[in-house]
């Protein structure tokens, strides 16, 4: 009987199907839906079209998107306010996860099927800041992510948690990382104990949030919005403070620490609240500057030097992260799954692409939009 089996095995091949040496390989993708920019001024001008695709160089990825999240970055290079040259129909937005579809010849650290994210700079994989790094920036210096297939350098790939959807964890790039690296990263990473304020509730403010209660610290968080703080106060945050209602809230910071101020600021909305900022942090305390939602005119002059000398502050720019910090980031959320889950405040479907950014610009939300491939 096993002399007959083996007999017809090697005449037919194993039961069930033929040879595997003689299956089809997957075609991959020749075209490629995207959008981009023929003119800035506005996202409305975006434009969905096809492009050609091409298989991985052998040290690419071909990464098929499943998910890609906004930010407000986004919003200022749609309106043409982003510093810096741009290439000509820009494909924008840096924040995706997607499958590996395909890998060059020379890849050795990924194979089809792995679940990943693009680093924000595709070439920033420590967390020294050059000029070349800057280069690399998606969505801006060099083309996005909004586009169905893309090809990748292989070192720019993260894996990310396995415990994350892909709507979920093309949230980490931008927003997470930038949270973590002020956080958690650089000269002095947050204790347990240490108390921080953190500026309204868009997505790097939610992950700080998140974060500073996963490491044990104490969150005073501020939003013009009651329901929002609501949401804050959920997501762990100890003290909660309206800035409509109460305008003077540096005043309010400085009663909750009983005069003492805070350990650290996420500083989000720039000069219109630097000065309030200064205010709120404690002597050598440290302000970690993120971004200007405040806007770019109109803003009151601040005066930084003589605080910074006599209360011996530390303020220090964040532009997102490196590839080693999203890798030690995604060891944290792995470790407090239920504290740093991504909060998404809605998803919109690839067709819907303006309808999410027109969102984004309604400041509505709590947490990251995303857009669902």
């Amino acid at each position: 009987m096993i002399i007959k089996m083996l007999k017809d095995i090697k005449q037919h091949g194993p039961p069930g199907g033929s040879d595997s040496r003689a299956r089809p390989k997957m075609t991959l993708p020749t075209t490629t839906r995207q959008y981009s920019y023929p003119k800035l001024g506005s996202y409305n001008n975006l434009v969905l079209h096809e492009v050609p695709v091409g298989a991985p160089k052998s040290n690419e990825v071909l990464v098929k998107t499943h998910a890609v999240s906004l930010q407000f970055r986004d919003l200022l290079i749609a309106g043409a306010l982003y510093p810096g040259s741009l290439p000509p129909d820009l494909v924008p937005c840096s924040d995706m996860s997607g499958e590996v579809i395909a890998v060059g010849a020379d890849v050795k650290d990924w194979k089809k099927g792995d679940r990943v994210c693009a680093n924000f700079m595709l070439d920033k994989l420590h967390d020294e800041q050059t000029a070349a790094t800057g280069e690399s920036a998606l969505g801006g210096a060099t083309n996005g992510v909004l586009t169905e297939y893309r090809q990748f350098p292989a070192h720019s790939l993260v894996a990310f948690p396995s415990h994350l959807s892909y709507e979920e964890a093309s949230t980490l790039p931008c927003a997470a990382l930038t949270a973590y690296n002020a956080l958690l990263s650089g000269y002095e990473p947050l204790k347990a104990g240490d108390t921080i304020l953190v500026q309204g509730t868009g997505g790097v403010s939610i992950f700080a949030l998140q974060f500073a209660v996963a490491s044990g610290a104490v969150v005073i968080a501020t939003s013009s919005s009651d329901e929002k703080l609501k949401v804050a106060t959920k997501l762990g945050a100890k003290h909660v403070i309206n800035y409509k209602t109460t305008p003077n809230w540096d005043e309010e910071v400085l009663k909750l620490t009983n005069g003492l101020g805070v350990d650290r600021v996420i500083e989000v909305a720039g000069n219109s609240t630097l000065q309030r900022s200064i205010s709120s942090v404690k002597i050598s305390g440290s302000i970690d500057i993120i971004g200007l939602l405040g806007g770019m005119t109109d803003v009151p002059a601040v005066d930084i030097i003589g605080p910074c000398i006599f209360k011996g502050l530390k303020i220090r720019g964040i532009y997102v992260g490196s590839v080693a910090q999203f890798k030690n980031m995604n060891k944290l959320i792995s470790a407090n799954v239920e504290t740093t889950k991504p909060i998404i405040d809605k998803l919109f479907s690839f067709e819907e692409t303006k309808a999410a950014f027109a969102h984004l610009e309604s400041q509505a939300h709590v947490g990251k939009m995303v857009i669902k491939f």
